[in-house]
């Protein structure tokens, strides 16, 4: 088979939906991954990565749901070099347009001694025999050697070689544990497909872990030396310090166009939408001084910078702000909107509302927030969209109403009423504060609601009247979940937020991942 892309394209394969998930507390519904999957599609990734079959009954249905919604990426299932994974992966694509397999294996001398106690010689037969089992299910099939950066060169190219004749037409090279630095990371991708004789008859990935922050760099680097698939995530989501953020490696390669010798397909505007639905459906925030997505990203406070921005947007500003999603026309819509400008600026942002269902709810949702915020901005209209989404999905426990008084030298108290499993049940408690106090009385209700690890806030525009964004992080017997919120109140946000942490934890089955980090 020859080099199914041209030299001048660069295959966008996100992983947000499996190591994106892997992350200690991102795990995902099936209806998130699905939500997220089609906001890829819609940016025209070209491989999304849906999940780990084998894994758990919950990754096989997943990835299923998704290889059915999604028509214009290819779905891809990951799977080890063993039979019952492929199996497993094949069966959960069988609904995809476009499926491919991706199998893997660990090739570095400390893997294969430590964790696989196999022979160099049997991880090769292995790696060969899965390649083949794989092409049983589709001529699409992706082999990774795990641990690749740390692996024997010689090796490396004797494996790569022989999965290439079984039938691999990807050949994914990983940095697993991060370890490796740009121009010697660069240097392997060149070295590979130099000395592999067949090298020319697949396309060579890239899939870089963040550990030394040089996850982008490493992937930049491969491609200057003839990658064509790099493997990242949305806002660089990812077990330990993350994987190459996707938002990073499409703009550095757009935006250097003297430099790199190819582009990619990505529709740019989804970014920021795609970045803030994957933040909400997650409860990672996304840090102000993020690249590309941050809210600071295209700020400007200095008065040198804004002076010379106020001259010529080049001075200081190398990326149009409009052209990774951000919007010039902050105050689009109040009060008296009605529901065609809301679902007409929801799309003009990025936002897909594919049933009327949806539409009610998010504009339910945006009425109650004009009522009490003057200005209404993108970003609100984002987070509407969002909270909407979930609000539809089957939850156990639903914020019905809640009452707090908190006055200067009383200790606060609130009480709380929740919808549980469609019944109504109240609660109250004193607290700290008023969150505090809307917690313990949420508590009283839940009994089994795990430890609070983590509870922040954020503002998601300015103004003493902007939705505050809440995240919490629960944990509950080793097993961690982030929920998220947003409103004006941030008593209202936090309720949510600690709902939507309570909801997982209840529902979410346990993700035995036979891998612990896959690639």
């Amino acid at each position: 088979m020859n080099n199914p892309i041209s030299n001048d394209r660069l295959i966008i394969f996100d992983t947000t939906l499996r190591d994106g998930e892997q992350s200690p507390g991102a795990s995902m519904t099936m209806d998130e991954k699905v939500r997220i999957a089609k906001h890829l599609e819609q940016m025209r990734v070209d491989v999304i990565e849906a999940g780990f079959p084998i894994a758990s009954p919950g990754d096989f249905e997943s990835v299923k749901a998704v290889a059915t919604a999604i028509k214009d990426s290819t779905v891809c299932g990951l799977a080890r070099a063993l039979d019952k994974d492929i199996e497993r992966a094949g069966e959960a694509l069988k609904s995809a347009n476009s499926a491919r397999i991706h199998t893997f294996i660990a090739t570095s001398p400390i893997h294969m001694q430590e964790k696989l106690r196999m022979h160099p010689d049997d991880v090769l037969a292995q790696a060969i025999s899965a390649v083949k089992k794989a092409r049983q299910y589709t001529d699409n099939v992706e082999f990774s050697p795990e641990d690749a950066g740390r692996s024997e060169l010689d090796f490396l190219c004797k494996v790569v070689e022989a999965t290439i004749e079984a039938g691999a037409t990807t050949i994914n090279i990983p940095d697993t544990v991060g370890y490796n630095i740009p121009h010697q990371f660069g240097e392997l991708i060149k070295q590979l497909i130099a000395r592999v004789p067949n090298s020319d008859k697949a396309v060579f990935s890239v899939h870089c872990h963040n550990d030394l922050g040089l996850a982008v760099g490493n992937s930049l680097a491969s491609v200057l030396n003839g990658a064509r698939q790099v493997e990242c995530t949305i806002n660089g989501l990812g077990e330990r310090a993350g994987n190459a953020a996707l938002e990073e490696i499409v703009m550095a390669v757009r935006t250097r166009q003297d430099v790199f010798e190819c582009d990619t397909n990505i529709n740019t505007s989804m970014i920021v939408p795609t970045s803030r639905l994957v933040s909400s459906v997650t409860g990672f925030p996304v840090q102000p001084n993020k690249a590309i997505v941050g809210k600071n990203a295209f700020a400007h406070e200095s008065g040198i910078h804004q002076d010379g921005v106020l001259k010529s947007r080049e001075t200081y500003e190398i990326m149009r702000a409009q052209d990774v999603g951000w919007s010039d026309n902050k105050i689009v819509l109040g009060k008296h909107s009605g529901r065609s400008a809301l679902k007409s600026r929801l799309a003009e942002i990025g936002i897909d509302l594919e049933s009327e269902e949806a539409l009610n709810a998010a504009f339910s949702r945006f009425k109650d927030v004009a009522d009490r915020k003057h200005e209404i901005f993108d970003e609100d209209l984002i987070a509407i969209a969002n909270e909407s989404q979930v609000a539809l999905e089957q939850t156990l426990y639903h914020l019905v109403s809640s009452w707090v008084c908190s006055e200067t030298g009383e200790t606060p108290h609130a009480k709380v009423t929740l919808s549980v499993d469609g019944k109504e049940v109240s609660g109250e408690a004193d607290g700290g504060g008023s969150v505090d106090a809307v917690f313990s009385a949420i508590k009283s209700i839940v009994k089994d609601h795990g430890t609070l690890e983590l509870y922040s806030v954020n503002a998601i525009t300015s103004g003493t009247d902007a939705q505050g964004e809440v995240s919490v992080k629960l944990e509950k017997a080793g097993r961690q979940v982030y929920g998220s919120g947003s409103d004006p109140d941030i008593v209202i946000a936090s309720a949510n937020a600690y709902l939507d942490a309570l909801n997982k934890l209840a529902l979410a089955n346990d993700r035995e991942h036979p891998q612990h980090d896959g690639i």
